[in-house]
């Protein structure tokens, strides 16, 4: 009987040996082809890469895998160029881990970038045909410091052409994106080719740039986390302009934390952008020191109800936000309710200043040599734009050419001035630590829908003030349209944005990917 006992034992021992070798080759196996990236964050790629389970390599490979498989095949239309250097790349920092032992910032995270951001190894076009092709001379700001900490530019995403539209994302250079939770509608616009991207989960994380809603607009139609930062606090050099006095490029992610990982790294003074001096002294040592679940206790929430005049407002969403006020009620925060700025519609009329023409003719200047054309009026004059956008062009092009710029930016802008001091007065009048608002008040609209209610919120208070504003999941209508609640700081005062939209994340958890990228 002993010597049967002993004969199973080793039979087993022998089994469980053989078990665990074919478990160790599978995992290989998967390992050159494609690994899980679903809804991962930075922080679980980097323990993955510390365990030994996943490489750089294995990590963007299962990324392009993603975008060959999902993105044509099923007309999302969400990425123009991916980089044909990525996998390279990807080996690069590999053989560094390897040698150091040690993770940058971003070590091996794929990006999406708009396409309106210079890259060096790739095309960057803003949306429009009269760039096509244009490989600029160096990175953006933004995009090489986001390099230089390790991340891996894999994609350049699709984008309203001259980032014109808040509503849809359509340019002549790639056409149309749809939205990955409705491939009938719209996931808003310029930004919406990243945001389709990372929501689809074809990067890790995504920018975006925003003048008055195309961060946080597609955020909202998308699932997403989406940040405009405080004016001043990012740099736009290299970022092809729409109005520069109101542009901020930031990141579109997942989840809070990976939003802040990105800002770590993207925040900071840039001397080809002078409006960065203003964030000298305001950058904490790190923004993941806010990501606290209880960021919302003891804050003082001022519930902006200007939206609730509109009739046009979808029921649902407003349902979503009184559930998101009571949501942040029962994590601590004390709202007032509503809260109200003195003339806001006074202050806040005529604050818009068509400076694409003046802006995009110096960015144009600036190429030298390198400018694929001299002038906006150049590219009219050759039919280079998508039709559904020459009567922007035909405004554009009416407003006279200065050496100056019409409008100055928003801190020295007389009227952009009087109208932060009321926000600002009105904040300290009523109490209020922030301001919420959904992002936008109805659902994402079918693709070619122009007339039916949009209900974007999001030009109401950040860009006209420079405070930084941040969109979260909010919840669904119609079972699978989702919607995005923002939240609105006081100029720099990020940390305690990041800490209330953490908060009210992990107490909700509304992100979810869309069923038919999962």
């Amino acid at each position: 009987m002993n010597r049967y006992r002993a004969a199973f034992s080793i039979l087993f021992i022998c089994l469980a040996a053989i078990l665990l070798m074919l478990m160790g080759c599978a995992r290989k196996t998967a390992g050159t082809g494609e690994w899980p990236v679903a809804e991962v964050t930075i922080a679980e790629i980097h323990s993955s890469f510390r365990s030994g389970d996943l490489t750089c390599r294995q990590l963007v490979q299962s990324y392009l895998d993603r975008i060959k498989k999902y993105d044509q095949p099923t007309r999302l239309n969400a990425i123009v160029v991916v980089n044909p250097d990525a996998l390279r790349r990807a080996d690069e920092l590999d053989r560094e881990f390897q040698e150091t032992g040690a993770l940058r910032p971003l070590h091996g995270i794929p990006v999406i970038v708009k396409d309106n951001y210079e890259t060096k190894d790739m095309q960057t076009t803003a949306g429009s045909e009269a760039l096509k092709g244009f490989v600029p001379p160096d990175d953006a700001y933004q995009v090489r410091v986001l390099r230089e900490a390790g991340a891996v530019i894999l994609a350049k995403s699709n984008m309203g052409e001259w980032a014109f539209s808040p509503y849809y994302t359509l340019s002549s250079v790639a056409g149309t994106t749809r939205n990955p939770y409705d491939l009938n509608r719209v996931p808003a616009g310029s930004s919406g080719g990243t945001a389709a991207a990372v929501a689809a989960n074809f990067g890790a994380v995504g920018l975006g740039t925003d003048t008055g809603n195309s961060i946080r607009g597609p955020s909202s139609h998308c699932c997403l986390v989406g940040i405009r930062s405080t004016m001043g606090l990012t740099s736009r050099d290299g970022i092809i302009p729409l109005y520069l006095r109101n542009d901020v490029g930031g990141p579109m992610t997942r989840t809070v934390e990976d939003a802040a990982r990105i800002l770590d790294v993207i925040a900071g003074y840039d001397p080809n952008d002078p409006i960065t001096a203003r964030s000298e002294g305001n950058i904490p040592e790190s923004y993941t020191q806010f990501l606290d679940k209880d960021g919302l206790r003891g804050v003082r929430v001022g519930v902006f109800r200007l939206f609730n005049e509109r009739p046009s407002a979808d029921p649902q969403i407003l349902e979503l936000f009184e559930q998101a006020i009571r949501d942040m009620e029962a994590s601590g925060a004390i709202f007032v309710d509503p809260f109200t700025i003195p003339e806001f519609g006074r202050l806040t009329a005529g604050l818009w200043c068509d400076m694409f023409r003046h802006d995009l003719n110096n960015y144009l200047a600036s190429l030298g040599d390198k400018a694929p054309f001299r002038s906006l009026t150049e590219i009219f004059n050759k039919g280079l734009f998508g039709t559904i956008n020459k009567n922007r062009i035909y405004a554009a092009l009416e407003v006279p050419v200065t050496k100056e710029p019409a409008c100055l930016d928003v801190y020295r802008e007389p009227r952009n001035i009087a109208f932060r001091e009321a926000v600002q007065k009105a904040m300290a009048d009523q109490g209020v630590d922030l301001i919420v608002y959904p992002t936008w008040s109805n659902p994402p609209r079918k693709l070619g829908d122009l007339k039916s209610p949009a209900g974007d919120n999001s030009q109401l208070i950040p860009p006209h003030t420079g405070f930084p504003g941040i969109s979260v999941p909010m919840g669904f209508v119609n079972k699978n349209l989702p919607a995005g609640l923002q939240i609105v700081a006081g100029l720099f005062d990020e940390p305690t944005l990041i800490r209330a939209a953490y908060a009210y994340e992990q107490a909700t958890r509304h992100r979810r990917p869309p069923q038919k990228f999962r």
